[in-house]
């Protein structure tokens, strides 16, 4: 059990027997009375969100999570198949539970999976990845009014970043799977 005050945004909680992700936080100490905790939470099974209110004192559990790497294979359909480069173990997740992820699917790239008992719920990529720019407009020089030097370009994912106007079609570029922002261009 952790004290409400602990739980910051990302952290995650068993809130109605279920695992939870804190996508807000909230502190409020009114002029009279106790002090007391607004939470916005997302439920990592369903994928609802909803908000909770608790006193200041108050202690949450904490879900029995479990981490494995896995790399994804292929889509069929609606679902995702992954597998377990060491025990060769195939899960499979639908669209809905990769929702934040499914700009970043590559083929043969390692993926963090989420486990709560034995039940797969969740991928998260790894922290940087390199796609090719598959369409971007030409950058001319001049184009730069409003202090603005950046360009939309379209990834081999189908994913739309702002890049500098340097990157061409075809260039490969690594960006931050947290934001989705351009860190730098790769050289071939």
């Amino acid at each position: 059990m952790i004290a409400i005050t602990d739980c910051k945004k990302n952290a995650k909680v068993l809130y109605k027997g279920e695992p939870c992700v804190v996508t807000d936080y909230n502190h409020f100490k009114p002029g009279k009375g106790g002090a007391f905790v607004r939470l916005k939470m997302r439920n990592l099974i369903t994928g609802l969100t909803f908000e909770d209110t608790f006193r200041s004192e108050e202690k949450i559990d904490t879900p029995d999570l479990a981490y494995r790497t896995m790399a994804f294979l292929y889509k069929d359909g609606n679902s995702y198949c992954f597998i377990d480069q060491e025990s060769y173990e195939q899960a499979e997740l639908d669209a809905s539970s990769l929702e934040d992820v499914l700009p970043y699917l590559k083929e043969q790239v390692e993926y963090t999976m989420l486990y709560w008992g034995d039940r797969l719920i969740g991928a998260t990529p790894p922290l940087h990845m390199v796609f090719q720019v598959a369409e971007t407009p030409p950058g001319v020089r001049g184009d730069t009014a409003q202090g603005s030097c950046t360009k939309p370009a379209t990834l081999d994912t189908g994913m739309v970043v702002q890049v500098p106007l340097f990157v061409n079609a075809g260039d490969m570029i690594k960006v931050d799977t947290r934001d989705g922002k351009y860190i730098e261009r790769i050289q071939k």
